[in-house]
């Protein structure tokens, strides 16, 4: 039979009362188990109040949330030259911001400086994610409440888009699109793009304005180009307020020397004439070349209207003023001179203060001979104009980085000569 052999080692005193079918507890053990119960009530507590101290938590929430009188940017390309650049601003003005880079061409090192410079929670995070995974920009769009984007990320290097067309499309239009998308899909009201005196081509007539035709003539204008087409299609449709600047050649560095130029090692070939002046200086490479000395200009160089990269991101945060829903501003960013690259070399040879050796080789494919840009209609609605015109003034601002930046942001303490 069942339970006849069991021992009984439970006492009366200890056991439930059964009255009438209601179990009646032992009062200390109900008082144990109530006690239980306050502590883990307790505990729990204590961890939530520990998780909303905590930076991450804080960080978290203050970017994940529309916040009144507090604008938050996504900065696409924050890592690199001008985007880390702009985000700086951006942050001296006391935006928020958040920096998208999947630091193919941009550098960590910039993203620290300025991480070092703000680092009171809700002011800045990075997140590195590459502008390709569609799916990975529609997951930074949901989880953060962006009131901005000003869209730097891209590839920019008319020589290597000759080569590498199928890069500057992906990487220039269809991540624009992806972009977009995102911003359509989770009500983001704002826009400013990064755009390019490459999409005209090469103009019948000089200034360039808003009105010049489009006719780029290398795969990165016209990748730029399709990007604008896009959306200017989409903004038919919409009340998204939208800036694009068209800007021409970018040169200087931060006054204050926390940020400046510095491309990848193996990119040099396809860089900037500014890189390729300061590694001449350095020695970093035997001299400096200039491609094509055959052009209709005086003296047989490229023509160019150079920008100091503190004035572009002024007008930057200008168009971000003045941007308005459902409202479309198109703007030429450049000071309204043109300069040969002849020119351009002997104010590099005056900055640095070295007898860089020049090498003349035949054209680049893909350039063109002139462009400067007529600025008169971004001051007239911006009330924008480049203060730092000084073609050598801007170029020893940018020399003094990089005599400390042997390296990149690799290195800062070299000492000056």
């Amino acid at each position: 039979m069942l339970g006849l052999g069991r021992t009984r080692t439970q006492t009366r005193s200890n056991r439930s009362l059964s009255l009438g079918g209601m179990d009646y507890a032992d009062p200390k053990k109900k008082s144990n188990f109530m006690g239980k119960i306050l502590m883990a009530a307790v505990l729990t507590a204590l961890c939530i109040l520990m998780l909303k101290q905590s930076p991450s938590f804080n960080t978290s929430s203050a970017f994940s949330r529309h916040q009144p009188g507090v604008v938050h940017v996504l900065v696409t390309g924050g890592a690199g030259y001008i985007g880390s650049h702009a985000a700086l601003r951006l942050l001296k003005e006391n935006y928020r911001v958040t920096i998208v880079d999947n630091l193919s061409r941009g550098n960590i090192g910039a993203v620290r400086v300025l991480q070092e410079l703000f680092p009171e929670p809700g002011r800045l995070q990075f997140i590195y994610a590459d502008l390709g995974d569609a799916k990975a920009v529609h997951q930074i769009f949901s989880q953060n409440a962006f009131d901005a984007v000003m869209h730097f990320a891209a590839v920019a290097y008319v020589g290597e888009s000759t080569l590498d067309p199928l890069k500057y499309y992906h990487n220039i239009t269809s991540n624009t699109l992806t972009v977009l998308e995102a911003m359509s899909a989770y009500g983001v009201p704002t826009l400013i793009y990064s755009s390019t005196c490459a999409t005209y081509g090469e103009p019948e007539k000089m200034p360039i304005t808003e009105e010049t035709p489009q006719l780029p003539i290398n795969p990165y204008g016209k990748a730029k180009k399709m990007a604008e087409d896009i959306i200017l299609d989409f903004h038919k449709n919409s009340n998204m307020a939208v800036m694009i600047l068209r800007y021409f050649n970018v040169i200087g560095s931060d006054p204050e020397g926390r940020l400046g130029e510095a491309p990848r090692p193996e990119l040099r070939e396809h860089g900037r004439i500014s890189g390729a002046c300061y590694d001449a200086a350095r020695g970093t490479i035997p001299g400096l070349k200039v491609r094509g000395t055959d052009y209709k200009t005086t003296d047989g160089t490229c023509i160019r209207d150079y920008i100091d990269v503190t004035d572009l991101v002024d007008a930057h945060v200008k168009a971000l003023e003045k941007a308005r829903p459902g409202k479309v501003g198109i703007y030429n960013v450049g000071t309204g001179r043109g300069r040969s690259v002849k020119d351009f070399v002997e104010a590099c040879k005056a900055a640095t203060g070295v007898p860089i050796k020049v090498d003349f080789l035949p054209r680049r494919p893909g350039d063109y001979a002139e462009v400067f840009s007529d600025p008169t209609k971004i001051r007239l609605e911006l009330n924008w104009t480049a203060k730092h015109t000084d073609l050598q003034e801007s170029l020893q601002v940018a020399w003094r980085w990089q005599k400390s930046h042997l390296n990149g942001y690799s290195s800062s303490l070299v000492k000056s000569s």
